[in-house]
């Protein structure tokens, strides 16, 4: 984090900490990209310096990767969305959200129907009700985490055979749930809230009660979206927060587990996991967390090991992975790259394991330069 002088500002800049008036009211929150018109909005209100974040070194070797400086595949994209629709919508919950911060609420009702177009582009794949997706980790976005949610939760309600109705408000509530987060000020990146001090995690805890109050007396939202964005971090044993509640609506249920899971890999109030560590999460988690239905439905359409994850079988030979096995989540088809001796193998051997009775991934390793 740095503190920056308006006249420095170029645009593009990401917010550190959320811009204040004296009477505390947000003008802008952490976290959103900073516009020239907000900069020229600033600079009237003479506001003369803003905390803004640094990209980390990760971050800015990832740039080059997807620049074209590296041609290895990276974790940094999500293939639940056609490429070129996830980022229009992107785009369009962005351009919403962002106008949130003059309190323009009747904007928000517009990702009604951005909820409808996601439910739509999924409607249309083929084998939706088969199809077994990489999820892959990735640096923290609000607008693409709260997509990648709505696509989560819309898929696992599908397979569930839950109503259009209820679809729909699922949605919705994905797209608006974390809108609370925006008036927070506490640093909640690849950290866990435990190890927070009381004070900050208790003020991160109050994000889904933010949220809520925004929209509680809005009458374009359904009480159902409203309930998952109050609920959507609550636990079946009551540890959960901010209600502490052990009885909350299914639809909520559905969403808890997708967020959690999508938190872990891009790093929102825990520290950043790896995806086949957040699934581990999840089964350790069932039935005591969050509900078993949920999470097992939710586990068969989601990847243990991402395309391009590296891995070492129980034989020890070293392979990449290059393509998903529909109905088998933990058995992909790998490229070995080194034999169970630590040779290099130059032959082109793809292996399916779903194929094979007696291979099996023993662990992830780290990429191979």
């Amino acid at each position: 984090m740095k503190i920056c002088k308006i006249s420095e500002l170029k645009g593009g800049e990401i917010l550190a900490k959320a811009v204040m008036t004296p009477e505390y009211k947000v003008l802008l929150s952490e976290g959103i990209i900073l516009k020239k018109e907000y900069i020229e909005k600033l600079e009237e209100l003479d506001i003369l310096e803003v905390c803004v974040r640094e990209k980390t070194k990760k971050e800015i070797m990832e740039e080059k990767k997807d620049s074209g400086g590296d041609n290895m595949k990276t974790n940094t994209k999500i293939n639940l969305l056609e490429e070129n629709l996830e980022k229009e919508v992107s785009r369009k919950v962005q351009n919403i959200l962002e106008k949130h911060i003059y309190s323009k609420n009747e904007e928000l009702a517009k990702l009604c129907s951005t909820a409808d177009d996601i439910i739509n582009m999924l409607l249309k794949e083929k084998e939706v009700a088969e199809k077994v997706y990489d999820i892959r980790e990735r640096s923290y976005d609000l607008y693409e985490h709260s997509i990648t949610v709505c696509a989560l939760s819309v898929l696992t309600a599908l397979r569930m055979g839950m109503d259009d109705r209820k679809i729909k408000d699922i949605g919705v509530a994905c797209l608006l749930h974390d809108l609370g987060i925006r008036y927070i000020t506490v640093d909640y990146t690849d950290r866990d809230i435990e190890r927070m001090t009381e004070a900050r995690a208790s003020e991160y805890r109050k994000h889904p009660v933010y949220g809520y109050s925004d929209l509680k007396d809005e009458p374009w939202i359904s009480e159902v979206s409203k309930n998952i964005i109050l609920f959507h971090h609550e636990c079946r044993n009551g540890l959960g927060y901010p209600m502490k509640s052990r009885d909350f609506p299914l639809e909520a249920e559905i969403v808890c587990v997708c967020e959690v899971f999508d938190e872990m890999i891009c790093g929102i109030g825990h520290k950043k996991r790896k995806v086949h560590e957040a699934i581990r999460y999840l089964k350790q988690s069932r039935n005591i967390l969050y509900d078993s239905i949920v999470v097992d439905t939710f586990l068969k359409f989601t990847a243990v090991y991402p395309a391009g994850t590296y891995v070492r079988t129980n034989e020890g030979e070293i392979g990449m992975v290059t393509e998903q096995n529909n109905h088998f989540p933990d058995k992909p088809f790998i490229k070995i790259i080194l034999d169970g001796k630590g040779d290099k193998v130059w032959q082109n051997i793809i292996k399916d394991l779903s194929m094979e009775k007696n291979i099996f991934i023993k662990e992830v390793v780290e990429m191979i330069q």
